[in-house]
């Protein structure tokens, strides 16, 4: 086995996307793209995204997110440009027979090679049911194929 493997934890960095996004079908957020937080990619070349979210779905209906990533010269998001879609709206969850909460990740990978220094994610959930479903989500960045090794050990 590759000695990095065994230390894998040493070699990526977390960052704080967005926490605690509230919304409720036909309401607040719903459909509504959310802009999570600009993260210094400086020394990394990939990032995985990884959304948690817990939904209260009714009986069939359905939690479908969107995303894209963002790239800016600095951590105010000067020049921002989409650098390409992540996901397309895609059903990540539906509600069980009779309805029911349900959680789940989506992770999204990305190759950061030709980006500008300062990359965010965009997400769009979407609730099919109107005025009933509510769901809860949040985004972290997982950034690794850095310059320099280990990369952990610091708070950020």
């Amino acid at each position: 086995m590759h000695a990095s493997m065994q230390n894998a934890a040493a070699l990526i960095a977390a960052r704080h996307g967005v926490a605690g996004v509230d919304v409720t079908a036909g309401g607040a957020g719903d459909n509504a793209e959310v802009n999570c937080a600009w993260a210094d990619r400086r020394g990394f070349t990939s990032l995985k995204a990884v959304v948690t979210y817990t939904a209260t779905l009714a009986a069939a209906a359905t939690l479908t997110f969107a995303a894209n990533l963002q790239d800016a010269s600095d951590s105010s998001g000067a020049g921002a440009d989409d650098y390409g879609p992540a996901l397309p709206a895609t059903v990540v969850a539906t509600g069980p027979g009779g309805g029911g909460t349900v959680t789940g990740v989506v992770e999204l990978d990305f190759d950061l090679s030709g980006t500008n220094r300062y990359v965010r994610l965009q997400v769009t959930p979407n609730l099919s049911a109107a005025n009933t479903d509510v769901c809860e989500f949040g985004v972290t960045y997982i950034l690794a194929g850095a310059t320099e090794n280990p990369v952990s050990g610091t708070l950020v």
